[in-house]
């Protein structure tokens, strides 16, 4: 697939209360990063650990952790300045994360993104973390975490391995309640698959290439041995690929979208709306309940095909697939578009200077929405 011609750096958002493995996730992201340079914004850097060695500083500062990375101190009023340091070229940053722990609360820090003005950023998510073993005594002593949980994108149950069978069903059971379509997933010691968050980056200037043992290889295998989970580092999820060469039509395409099943987390692709605008292939950057096109001129002897990955935990493939198949503009089909209104509803999400606020206030309403829910 070719990809879109200015590429957004994304901003995930790490959220969880005290005790939940939010910073050891974090942690083993930068562990397992597989060449993918990340920005870190952190209230403090004392408990990010990296390349051997414990990273100090103070709220302002800015610091190289050695492997590609870089990490932020900041307070939620120096968001923005940092955002902008770190999405400048010379950073050559892949991906954001922002630890919000002290920041903001979660859906503070969301809005703020949605609404930043920033060309360079997209948002990346909502995750939040929460300790399995004390979840009834966290949610007791702070009663938010219902509201931080209902705006969530991805949940991650964290310490799973504290708890019996039993009670990791029930747990899983009342934190997808709480989250409505959020993807949840299990975890032991933050460790999930950084593939689930953000796309692993494609070097092309020879750097992270072979060569000697890195400290980051040999936390790799620390992690795994320490742990006795060689060869299962991360949560499951699954990855369901799309491909058509019938091009969609774009009505019950956004239907599909509106109506995607709990546990979808990312979608990312491509998609061919036909007759609806026969210059452009739309590139589609869906998580939880965000979602935007971006058209991109078909290249000459480009082949038209709609192309999409699909992340998730707990999807039915088949039932995803046969979605999507229902949403081919078949010839002759007498719902099949025949004018530029059938594409309303997915310019709604391009954000073109004209409707570039619309677009993102879409977003937060939903976010916002989902809180008053």
């Amino acid at each position: 697939m070719t990809p879109p011609p200015t590429p957004q750096i994304p901003v995930v958002v790490l959220a969880g209360f005290l005790g939940s493995g939010k910073t050891t996730l974090l942690n083993h992201l930068l562990r397992n990063r597989a060449g993918t340079r990340i920005g870190v914004i952190v209230n403090d850097f004392g408990a990010i650990e990296i390349d051997a060695m414990t990273v100090s500083g103070q709220v302002g500062s800015t610091v190289s952790l050695g492997n590609g990375c870089l990490c932020c101190a900041v307070d939620a009023s120096e968001l923005d300045a940092f955002l902008e340091t770190l999405t400048r070229p010379s950073a050559r940053l892949d991906v954001i994360v922002i630890e919000a722990s002290g920041l903001a609360e979660p859906q503070e820090l969301v809005r703020m993104l949605l609404a930043s003005d920033n060309p360079h950023i997209v948002y990346g998510g909502l995750v939040e973390v929460v300790d399995a073993a004390e979840f009834d005594s966290t949610r007791r002593r702070h009663p938010e975490l219902d509201r931080h949980l209902a705006v969530a994108d991805l949940v991650v149950l964290n310490k799973t391995d504290r708890v019996g069978e039993a009670e990791r069903e029930r747990l899983r059971v009342t934190v997808a309640e709480l989250s409505g379509p959020a993807a949840v997933i299990s975890a032991e010691h933050g460790r999930i698959d950084p593939e689930l968050l953000f796309d692993p980056a494609l070097r092309t200037d020879g750097e992270e290439t072979a060569g000697q043992l890195s400290f980051e290889d040999l936390l790799r295998q620390e992690e795994c041995d320490g742990h006795g989970h060689t060869g299962h580092l991360h949560a499951a999820y699954e990855s369901v690929d799309f491909t058509a060469d019938v091009p969609m039509d774009p009505r019950r395409f956004m239907a599909f979208l509106d109506s995607r099943p709990e546990g979808l987390y990312r979608i990312k692709g491509f998609v061919d709306f036909g007759a609806g605008d026969r210059d452009n292939t739309y590139a589609l950057h869906a998580v939880g309940r965000f979602l935007r096109f971006v058209p991109r001129p078909w290249a000459r002897g480009e082949q038209r095909l709609t192309q999409l990955v699909m992340i998730g935990a707990g999807i039915d493939a088949a039932a995803l697939h046969e979605g999507l198949a229902a949403c081919r503009a078949e010839p002759g089909r007498p719902d099949a578009p025949d004018t530029e209104r059938a594409m309303w509803g997915v310019l709604r999400y391009v954000p073109e200077p004209a409707r570039e606020g619309d677009a993102e206030a879409d977003a937060v309403d939903v976010h916002e929405a989902a809180v008053d829910a």
